[in-house]
């Protein structure tokens, strides 16, 4: 074990994000949608009423704090493992001590795991039993969704919470309260803060507080030093001074020194990627090109593979573009030869322009449920036969079974259209046409189509009265 010096050193080496760590319910900032006085998530805490819970969001919006502030207010045994650095024997020493601590004097364990989707099934699976019997209190904090990372038994025994991104004013109170505070924070030294500087970084950091809070910490501390007198600091507190005495400033170009490059939280396997994918697809259909081309960048800037981006476009225009601008699958493989054969920048150009085209085109889905209806009814009903003068007559055998026998070529008729069954009865009419874009012609030629048909009949009829 660390004694109170080494301790003392330990914490004073942290980074800011993490010396800033709420202790209390108070002093933590932001998630009001599960924190707040009539909150179940603070009501359960306040009584340490706990049952297994899951946090889940995107990094640095306070989930590991908030479990910090859950191992403050408890009065249970408080363990913490990280995922990728825990075994199995690590869960099961826990569970043997929590089974102990329970039956020799009723005290509970809390046992938070950080990263809970690194763990495998098999490690999950491990917890199960002890979960629902409540000899452990299971806290997870996943960044990935937990209905698809996490074992469907264990989210059963487990209250699940989402976290927001923190809102920009979330962060500037967190920035500022870093900045002031003299026991954790940077309130030792003589700072002044630009407020452009701080909105900046409030802004940049896509609601993550450990990365503000890291990029105002590299500011302030690329400006001062360390003092080297020997002197031991309060746990927490590192001893920092100004040169020459002088303030430091953080202004917006110290900002953007420190933050350097934008950085985006995306996986291309989860949550991020399909909804995304998702946005893209569905702002083309309905025909916003500026929400389109964001989405774009947002998937290109995360490094998306640009042949998923080429083929969500190129399914987009045969679906909900369709015949009504048939164009826009035409420029959708475009899209997708570009893509593969030049790469990323200049791929950008062409998904781009695909992805414009196909959200300002008209849009028909006839084509789409053509082929819905069609494959339902293949799947579900009795398979129609080939008609007989459909079928294929190129080869000997064919001509004596009477196969395309009675096939009237079309070319060879008046307007290159003839009449015949080409679908045996009852015929369902799959594909239905809208009256817009370039289908709209596409339904008047077939109505001309229907128009020959029944005159044709007509004939047929008076023919036959006549003989």
């Amino acid at each position: 074990m660390f004694n109170q010096q080494e301790n003392a050193n330990i914490k004073s080496a942290a980074p800011l994000a993490v010396r800033m760590r709420p202790r209390k319910l108070d002093e933590f900032i932001g998630q009001s949608h599960i924190l707040g006085s009539d909150k179940l998530l603070t009501r359960m805490l306040q009584a340490d009423k706990l049952t297994s819970l899951i946090f889940y969001g995107p990094p640095g919006v306070g989930k590991t704090s908030l479990a910090t502030v859950i191992a403050n207010y408890t009065k249970a045994d408080f363990y913490h493992l990280s995922a990728p650095a825990a075994s199995v024997k690590d869960i099961r020493q826990i569970i043997t001590y929590a089974r102990d601590q329970l039956t020799a004097s009723r005290k509970r364990t809390v046992l938070f795991i950080d990263d809970l989707h690194r763990f495998s099934r098999a490690q999950q699976d491990v917890l199960l039993d002890d979960v629902e019997a409540g000899v452990l209190i299971l806290i997870g904090a996943t960044t990935e969704n937990p209905y698809f990372a996490v074992n469907s038994p264990l989210i059963s025994r487990s209250t699940v919470f989402h976290f927001e991104p923190l809102s920009q004013d979330d962060v500037l109170q967190l920035l500022n309260k870093a900045i002031d505070d003299t026991e954790r924070g940077l309130g030792k030294l003589d700072i002044e803060a630009d407020e452009k500087a701080l909105k900046f970084l409030a802004s940049v950091c896509d609601g993550d507080a450990r990365k503000a809070l890291t990029a105002l910490e590299v500011g302030v501390l690329s400006q001062a030093e360390k003092k080297h007198e020997g002197k031991v600091n309060p746990p927490g507190v590192m001893d920092l001074a100004i040169p020459d005495g002088r303030r430091v400033k953080f202004n917006l170009e110290v900002a953007r020194e420190s933050i350097q490059q934008k950085t985006f939280v995306y996986d291309g396997t989860g949550d991020t990627h399909y909804d995304l994918a998702s946005a893209l697809q569905k702002s083309m259909r309905g025909s916003d090109p500026d929400a389109t081309v964001y989405w774009l960048a947002r998937m290109i800037a995360g490094g998306e593979d640009t042949r998923f981006i080429a083929r969500r476009i190129a399914v987009c225009a045969a679906e909900d573009v369709g015949n009504a601008d048939p164009m826009a699958t035409v420029l959708a493989a475009a899209a997708v030869q570009i893509s593969e054969f030049v790469g990323l920048p200049e791929a950008q150009l062409a998904l781009a322009q695909a992805a414009i085209y196909v959200a300002c085109a008209p849009k028909s889905n006839a084509a789409a449920s053509a082929i819905w209806r069609a494959m339902s009814d293949v799947q579900q009903e009795p398979v129609k036969p080939v008609p007989k003068h459909l079928k294929d007559s190129h080869y000997p055998a064919a001509k004596k079974l009477g196969f395309g026998a009675d096939y009237k070529y079309p070319h060879s008729f008046k307007d290159g259209f003839v009449s015949q069954e080409y679908l045996p009865e009852p015929v369902k009419k799959y594909y239905i046409p809208k009256e817009i874009g370039y289908e709209k012609n596409m339904k008047h030629y077939l109505q001309k189509l229907q128009t020959l048909i029944q005159n044709s009949k007509v004939t047929k009829k008076n023919n036959e009265k006549e003989g």
